[in-house]
């Protein structure tokens, strides 16, 4: 029976393999039309559980589809044909989830159904639920230990989907006295203006390096994310992004040719009703809270 089994299966994924749509009963009757309906079934459940084969529902029948051996299924044990769809399904879907809505579409389970099944699944730890950043009352499923992608979870800019503004802000400006920095060591070197410029370029891995140092981060921050942070920098113009024939960019901070005047740095500078303010009335130095906050 061993070999009747492994033999019929071979055929079933011979013929997979060539409909990638997959094949329905019917199909696979018609196809193999000498094998008996026991021995094609103890052949699919085999190739389920070996990974083989993944099954799917198509206008209320179920569809045999290959599955390359490199991306082999987890079937769960013990689980019905409605829940291999259903975990399957989330399967595919990787690290960017599925809303609870494309699987009903795919798998063409009414919605009772398809609640207590992904209910069940959670219940053993095969699948979890995620809320996505995208949509705040809407969740994605994906399996158990898969580390959701950043597309979902917003990456390190969001904390419980909330965009933590506070941080960025924090990050900017550390990056911006890195470049800053870069800038006025190499003006100290005094070995013209294009070497200045040179000597200023500032890797993305070289920002990275120093805020890792600087310990600010309570989220682990990679090259990626510190080169969005750089952009900000580059669009509140205060640096530059080279770009590298090589790939990838350098980012310098921009010379300033003239030094801020001192009066531009305080609440006054930029009042809008600083021609109101006098030593008595409505609009007095003593009674601004701006230039008090700025004094303290």
């Amino acid at each position: 029976m061993e070999s009747t089994v492994d033999e019929i299966g071979e055929l079933i994924t011979r013929h997979a393999h060539e409909n990638p749509e997959g094949l329905s009963n019917s199909d696979l009757s018609n196809l193999l039309p000498n094998i008996s309906v026991q021995d094609r079934v103890a052949s699919i459940n085999k190739l389920l559980q070996q990974g083989h084969l993944e099954i799917l529902t198509k206008n209320n029948s179920l569809i045999y589809r290959y599955k390359d051996a490199s991306k082999k299924t987890n079937v769960p044990k013990g689980a019905d044909n409605e829940e291999k769809i259903v975990y399957s399904i989330i399967e595919e879907a990787d690290n960017k989830g599925i809303w609870i809505r494309d699987i009903r579409v795919k798998s063409n389970l009414i919605m009772t159904q398809l609640n207590k099944i992904l209910k069940n699944l959670e219940s053993r730890k095969l699948i979890k639920a995620v809320k996505s950043v995208n949509a705040s009352k809407k969740k994605v499923y994906m399996l158990y230990n898969m580390e959701p992608d950043r597309t979902v979870t917003g990456g390190a800019w969001y904390q419980d989907q909330d965009f933590e503004s506070e941080f960025v802000d924090i990050l900017n400006q550390q990056s911006l006295r890195f470049l800053q920095m870069k800038l006025e060591n190499a003006r100290k070197l005094n070995d013209g203006p294009l070497a200045t410029k040179k000597m200023a370029c500032c890797s993305v891995k070289q920002v990275h390096t120093f805020i890792s140092e600087l310990g600010i981060s309570k989220v682990k921050l990679d090259e990626d994310d510190l080169e969005t942070i750089l952009k900000t920098v580059v669009y509140d113009g205060k640096a530059e992004r080279i770009p590298q024939a090589e790939g990838g960019s350098l980012y310098r901070a921009i010379e300033s040719p003239l030094s801020v005047p001192g009066l531009i740095q305080t609440p006054c500078g930029i009042c809008p009703i600083a021609k109101n303010c006098a030593t008595k009335g409505d609009v007095t130095p003593i009674n601004c809270q701006y230039l008090t906050d700025w004094l303290e």
